[in-house]
């Protein structure tokens, strides 16, 4: 609702709110996933509208807690970002997205087959290969819907080591559940039942807004 916001190109911002606070819905209007009702999203100058879907999604690569993945082998599915990449290439991104360890320790290494939605790997391998995916994609707008909230500790530790590398020098939107994720974030906005009440640093927000101050305690406890 009434949502004006502008992004500089290269920034971290990061999204919280309670759930179903519009968080997603805002991650979701600039690959097109939803269209706005009103309004317009624009680009580098350059309305969402008014270009092809292919040419706006090749300039975005979303990671979300949901991965996809096809019942193919490691390598077919991280080379999907781009057909063209060499195998070189795929081994590139996946030591960036701290993959290529767990990869080559299983039978086939990158040829393994991964079955079903990745039935054959864990939470944390399933995000590293979405992570080297997005890596080799070399898209500059990255999309994070909480992308370690599922992990245990020590893979959440891998995963945000993953994540950094893939959103250095990147415009990077976040949906944070976890605070660890966003108290690098040069910008955060705070959402309440589709508007955005607060925005700030973390400690601007820490002082100044008691939806934020409130969230980040529960979280604590």
């Amino acid at each position: 609702k009434d949502i004006n916001i502008e992004i500089k190109g290269g920034s971290m911002i990061a999204f919280v709110g309670q759930s179903g606070a519009g968080k997603s819905t805002i991650i979701n209007l600039l690959p097109r996933f939803y269209e706005p009702q009103g309004g317009e999203i624009f680009i580098d100058d350059q309305n969402i509208h008014q270009v092809s879907l292919y040419s706006l999604r090749k300039t975005i690569s979303l990671v979300s807690q949901d991965v996809i993945l096809f019942d193919d082998t490691i390598n077919a599915n991280i080379a999907y970002a781009d057909p063209k990449a060499s195998e070189d290439d795929v081994i590139k991104a996946c030591k960036f997205a701290a993959a290529d360890e767990f990869i080559k320790k299983l039978p086939k290494g990158y040829e393994t087959p991964i079955g079903e939605n990745g039935v054959r790997l864990s939470g944390g391998q399933k995000q590293r290969i979405s992570i080297a995916r997005a890596i080799l994609k070399k898209s500059p707008i990255i999309l994070l819907d909480e992308a370690t909230s599922s992990l245990d500790a020590d893979s959440e530790k891998i995963v945000q080591n993953a994540i950094a590398n893939l959103t250095k020098n990147k415009t990077t939107l976040v949906i944070a559940h976890r605070f660890s994720t966003i108290h690098k974030a040069d910008q955060i906005f705070v959402l309440k039942n589709g508007s955005i009440i607060d925005s700030g640093n973390h400690e601007q927000l820490i002082k100044n807004s008691e939806e934020y101050k409130s969230l980040y305690e529960k979280q604590l406890k």
